[in-house]
Parts: C-alpha cells; structure tokens; sequence
C-alpha cells in the first residue's frame, strides 16, 4: 500500500508500519519461506505498492494466483481482522493495470527473441552442452557474424551448424577443430529443445523490453509472465528470464540512485537460475544483478530457502522478508540458522527460533534505511493486498489481453531472409552448377557424335564385309581348285581366285549398305 505518509508501506509490526525505502529499492530483495507460508501473497503485495507508486514490474506467476492482482479485492473476515490490527479504518480496494505474457502464445502477449540476440552461452547453458560443444557453437556464432548471416530462429542454427560441419576442413585452420560428433551432440539438444516447444520462443518480431516500463493512469504496468508449463522446462524458464534480465542491462541507460526504481523484476522460484549453473555463468549473473541497480532496476529473488541463492548475490540483496522454515532434518537446521545469520540482529527475541516459529502471514523483516544500512530485524506481519487474492477466470484473462496496447504487435510470427534462406539458396546454386557440368561431359558435340556414328557403322560394314568376303573367298576358291585340277587353263589358279573375290566383295558391300542404310532411314 502507496501512502504519502508511510511510503511504500508492506508490513506492520509492533512499532507501526513498516516500508520499503523507495530510494533503496534498487538494492534487490529477497522474499523466502517454505510452501504454504505466504510468499506469493507477499510478492502481490510489494508488487501492487510498487505498482501504486507508478513503479512497473515483471513477475512469474507460477500457478495462476498472481492473475488476480488484475482485479479489485474485496472484504474478507481475515482482512478485517487485519484491519484492526493495524489501524486501518476503510480499505481502498483497487486493481493494478495488467499485461499478461506468455512465451508460448497461450496464455498472453508471446515473448520472442533471436537466436543471436541469446547469444552462445546462455543457449550453451540451455542446451546443456559441455566444453567442447560450447566452443564450437561459439565458432558457428562468429561465422555466422562474419558472413553477416542473421540467426533468427532454430532452423537458422540448425542450417549454419550443418554448413559449419560440412566445410569443417575450411573452417579448422582458422577456428580449431570441428568434429561431426560435437556437431551431431549440438543438434540432437537442439531437437530436444523443440520438442519442449522453445521454437517459439525464437522468432521474430523480438520482445521490446521498453515495453514493460509502461504507466497507466499513474500506476505501474504489472507484466505477468504465465509460467505454470514454462515451469516444467526448467532450463527454458531460468535462462529466459536470466536472458531478459541481460537485456535490461544491456539497453536501459544508467541513471543512478532514484526516488523509486523504473523497474522491479521478481524471480519467482529463484533457486532454478543456479541449480547445475557453471562457475562463469554464476560469476555473470551476479556482474547483471551488481550493476543493474544502476539502471535503475531492483531485483527481487523468491525462494524457499536464502541457501538456495548464492553467497556472492545473496550479499547484495539488502532488503529482505524471510517467512517460516522447518527444520525438520539437519539441512533444514543449518538453513534456519544461515537465514537467521543473515538479519541484523534484535535484542529482544532469537531470530532463529523466531524463523520456526512465524505462523501464514507472518515474517521477518529487514529493509535498507535511507543511508543504505539494514535496519534491524522485526517480526512483523504482511499487508493484506487490495487486489484480488486467487487466479482470474479464462474470460477476464482473454479480455484483458485483448484490450492491451500490445494486442496484435507480437502476435503474428515474421519470417524474414536470414541464415537458412542464404544457406538454402548457396546450396541451390551449387548443385545446378554440378548439374551442368556433368551434363556437359556427358552430351557431346554434334560433330563428335557425327563423327561417332560414322565410325561405328565403317566397323559394322568392314566386320560383316570381312566375314562374308572369308565365306565367299573359301567357297570359290575350292571350285576353282576343282576346274584347274581337272582340266588346264591358261590362268592360273591365283588370277582366277583373286578376281572372283573382288567381284564377290563389291557385291556384297553394295547389298550390305543398301540393306543398313533402308534400316536407318525407316
């Protein structure tokens, strides 16, 4: 709740309320508890003061729930409980502007990048390649850029890996060795991430984050990310908003310390972003969450446990609500007292019995004062939300997507020239030029061909004329034996022969042509 007097007002404890520095509110937070304690109500009511005070936010909403900060809340018996005890006399009940998101284009706006614009390590991290895979898809990457080939969407990828493997001996002297294996192992992961329906994801036109800094009638823009199947794909929903959160970074300008920050980003089931997460990419969330505040965004992890957040990030979040734990097992122990070790201590209770001890709305409480200290930790319990508590129906859901400025601007998919056209075409170009060449080498000239068939058919006519000319030759040459052994003769056995097979073969020749070429010309 947005007063003038107690500013971001979020709780109240034993000394009145209790609210977030706006000036501080840059400084990240943390929201933990374990299931069942009243996190999500505590998000949709630091999320619906922001919003009064004309602060946009990003949020995950995991199962729906947050759907209903879109409408009025109404008087509930625990609400007006809570309205004694803190000295409230007549609730305003009011809703928040909202845009609902959704990557897969189901449940609201969808929310598309580029290949390129994801970039090698994070989609390395998506595909859950090692070393060696992720250096080779660095090289595709720089190839690509080289040859100013645009990598839009999968099949963009997927044709540029397939070029980089076929002209692998081009590409190694200059790049390093390419094996078809680590190829082959790039695009079986690639395939499993379709499967999970991520070609949705990558496409065109690509998400403007300048869009979800957006006032309406004063108010913040809430932008609720539908992630209750994104959330099955842990991989897709941790690097997605690991990849929004690099964009942010990377194109708000700085501008220092505000009075309010111009966004607040909650990463709702934060211990996603870390689980099986390399050194290096761990080192580059917590550069983005260190200098991001800069930029004027705060950032707000939820999770069930602090341990669940890395030391090194976990250091920078400074304002902090720390709903109960249960310390069941000896992890669980070791987490309250890690949690406990992390407030500025209060004189008058045990921070960590007090941990175990907090009932469903209750929590710990700890935010930056105006000169960036902590302040110390109070036991307080949470401001009931003036929006709605609960998810909204499929119809309030349709209509609000329908009546947003965004409806229609993302919504038909673009496909334009890019890798796989380019590649397409240049493998086109070659095979018809394979083409002619072969067709060359197999059709002769017409000359050639002439000049063939004459020669064929002069050894058809001289193999028949030589066989017939044998036969002939032999059968005249033993009558004529029989004529000079009979009686005498002036000629010679050898004039007569030699006469008798030159009349023989020019006869034969002229029957034979005449008998080939009336075959040939029927």
């Amino acid at each position: 709740m947005y007063t003038k007097d107690h500013g971001l007002y979020v709780a109240h404890g034993p000394a009145g309320p209790i609210s977030i520095c706006g000036k501080m509110a840059n400084r990240h937070g943390l929201i933990a508890g374990a299931t069942g304690t009243g996190k999500t109500v505590t998000l949709q009511v630091i999320a619906e003061t922001f919003s009064q005070a004309g602060v946009p936010c990003f949020m995950a909403d995991m199962k729906g729930d947050l759907s209903g900060i879109s409408q009025t809340g109404a008087m509930s018996g625990f609400i007006e409980k809570r309205c004694t005890e803190f000295g409230i006399a007549s609730p305003e009940f009011a809703s928040c502007p909202v845009r609902f998101f959704d990557v897969y284009g189901e449940q609201g706006h969808p929310m598309r990048t580029t290949v390129s614009n994801m970039g090698p390590q994070l989609l390395s991290r998506l595909l859950q390649l090692n070393e060696t895979q992720e250096g080779i898809l660095n090289i595709v990457f720089r190839i690509a850029d080289e040859r100013g080939l645009l990598l839009i969407d999968l099949k963009d990828l997927r044709s540029m890996l397939n070029h980089v493997s076929e002209n692998a001996k081009k590409y190694t002297a200059a790049y390093g060795n390419i094996t078809a294996q680590s190829v082959g192992a790039i695009q079986r992961a690639l395939l499993t991430l379709e499967n999970q329906g991520a070609d949705k994801f990558f496409a065109e036109p690509s998400f403007d984050i300048y869009d979800l800094l957006q006032c309406e009638q004063g108010k913040g823009v809430m932008n609720v990310l539908a992630a209750d199947r994104l959330m099955l794909n842990p991989k897709l929903y941790s690097t997605f908003l690991l990849w929004l959160l690099s964009e942010l970074y990377a194109q708000l300008p700085e501008v220092g310390d505000m009075d309010l920050p111009k966004l607040v980003f909650f990463f709702d089931e934060a211990h996603m972003l870390f689980d099986e997460t390399s050194k290096a990419l761990v080192d580059k969330i917590e550069q983005v969450v260190r200098l991001i505040r800069s930029k004027g965004v705060g950032v707000y992890f939820v999770t069930q446990s602090p341990t669940d957040i890395p030391e090194e990030i976990l250091g920078q979040l400074g304002n902090r609500v720390q709903h109960a734990l249960r310390a069941f097992t000896p992890k669980d122990q070791k987490a309250v007292k890690t949690a406990a070790e992390t407030f500025r201590a209060n004189p008058s209770f045990k921070t960590a019995d007090a941990i175990m001890e907090l009932g469903t709305g209750e929590a710990l409480v700890s935010f930056l004062e105006e000169n960036g200290a902590p302040s110390v930790v109070e036991r307080a319990k949470i401001l009931f939300p003036l929006s709605q508590i609960g998810a909204v129906s499929q119809s309030q859901r349709e209509l609000i997507i329908k009546q947003s400025r965004l409806y229609g601007r993302y919504d038909k998919v673009i496909d334009r020239e890019s890798a796989f056209e380019v590649l397409m075409a240049e493998a086109e170009e070659a095979m018809e030029a394979e083409q002619k060449i072969a067709e060359t080498k197999e059709k002769p000239s017409k000359k050639q061909s002439s000049e063939s068939g004459s020669g064929i058919l002069k050894g058809i006519f001289g193999a028949v004329v030589g066989a017939m000319v044998t036969s002939v030759t032999s059968s005249i040459g033993s009558e004529v034996s029989k004529k000079v052994t009979g009686k005498q003769s002036k000629t010679t056995a050898k004039d007569i022969a030699g006469k008798a097979v030159g009349s023989a073969a020019r006869t034969v020749t002229r029957q034979l042509t005449r008998s080939v070429l009336g075959t040939l010309l029927k």
